[in-house]
């Protein structure tokens, strides 16, 4: 999963109210802003109302027309889910934010040297220390470096290669991107609560709750789902599976279904009025947006997870960007200005791929 992109705040046109594809000529920049996608999905809120766009096929031969329910994989987007889940848990009181992460893993799972202290904020706001990757992840990833490099590393490898890591920077002192450090989340999260692994937890707190029906976190396809083959230079990509840390980047969802999620963060006032919708969940959307860190002389923030870009009229960007071997995926909102954005292309960021500055910029435009 290469690294988020930090797109600048610049001034852009307002966009077309009607979020009509022919009457906005932003939405067909952002229908073929990736190329070498068979398949792009868009979905955008504005204030009350949704739009939801689609282009292309499944594949570049012997696809099927996607369409809304299309799955594609989220990569690091998923992490806002795994965000989601640690304040529903700290909502539960299952766990509490500022606790040790050692707390909750296996029995028998050490902390690297200087880490008794990394806390699960830590771990949510990328301010652990931990590396970018687990060591130990390169050597299993030779043989599919190109094209599945976690698949080889197991839950076990990524416990046990938290000993064996060397912190960048003392626990809550700096922010650095961490994969490892994610990953490592999901499965404290999946201890405290007690369950049989972070697919199922997320389906029982999160996914069935919002009433996404076409994301899952791997594994095999549900009956009738459809997904999008990946490209890579236009090369047909297997599978995304991140087995050892799949809190990480193991989701795979529908623009539908992602437009959804972000319209529940968007909103949680709304969401609390839905009686569906479980106490803890409800109070975790809230939790989830509260800025928890400053960075860049507090010209960006960090929540949980999402990166926040406060704006000079008071209003905040939320967003956050993603990437497997054969996918791109971007998910913005703003509270404020009642508006969000979500794009995904069955291609592999690089290179011409311009989805998710486009993205972003139309999420500026439509907050304009």
């Amino acid at each position: 999963m290469p690294p988020e992109p930090t797109p600048p705040d610049v001034a852009a046109p307002p966009l077309d109210p009607t979020l009509g594809p022919t009457a906005a000529p932003q939405l067909q920049a952002l229908l073929a802003a990736a190329p070498s996608a068979s398949a792009i999905a868009v979905g955008l809120h504005h204030k009350g109302r949704r739009a939801l766009l689609v282009h292309g096929a499944t594949a570049h031969h012997d696809g099927v027309p996607v369409d809304a329910a299309t799955r594609f994989e989220l990569g690091s987007v998923t992490k806002t889910f795994t965000a989601l889940l640690l304040a529903e848990q700290a909502a539960r009181g299952e766990l509490r934010h500022h606790d040790p992460v050692i707390r909750h893993l296996p029995p028998g799972t050490r902390p690297p040297p200087g880490g008794t202290a990394i806390s699960l904020t830590h771990l949510a706001t990328h301010t652990s220390g931990l590396p970018r990757l687990p060591p130990g992840l390169m050597r299993a990833a030779v043989p599919h470096l190109f094209t599945n490099p976690y698949a080889a590393f197991t839950s076990a490898d990524a416990l046990h290669a938290l000993s064996r890591a060397r912190l960048r920077s003392r626990p809550g002192t700096r922010m650095r991107y961490s994969n490892f450090g994610v990953g490592i989340l999901g499965h404290a999260l999946t201890g405290a609560a007690g369950a049989q692994d972070y697919a199922s937890l997320l389906d029982a707190r999160i996914l069935r709750p919002l009433g996404l029906h076409d994301t899952d976190c791997g594994g095999a396809a549900p009956d009738g789902a459809s997904y999008v083959t990946g490209y890579r230079h236009h090369s047909p990509r297997p599978p995304f599976h991140i087995p050892g840390m799949p809190a990480a980047g193991a989701v795979r969802s529908s623009v539908g279904d992602l437009l959804t999620f972000t319209e529940a963060l968007l909103a949680p006032d709304s969401a609390v009025q839905d009686p569906a919708r479980p106490a803890p969940l409800r109070a975790a959307l809230h939790d989830t947006t509260r800025p928890r860190l400053a960075i860049r002389h507090g010209t960006q923030q960090l929540s949980l997870i999402w990166n926040v870009r406060p704006r000079r009229d008071g209003s905040r960007i939320y967003h956050h960007s993603g990437g497997t071997p054969g996918c791109t995926v971007f998910a913005g909102f703003s509270p404020q200005q009642r508006v969000a954005v979500v794009a995904l292309a069955n291609c592999a960021p690089g290179r011409g791929n311009d989805l998710i500055q486009q993205a972003y910029n139309t999420l500026l435009r439509l907050g304009a």
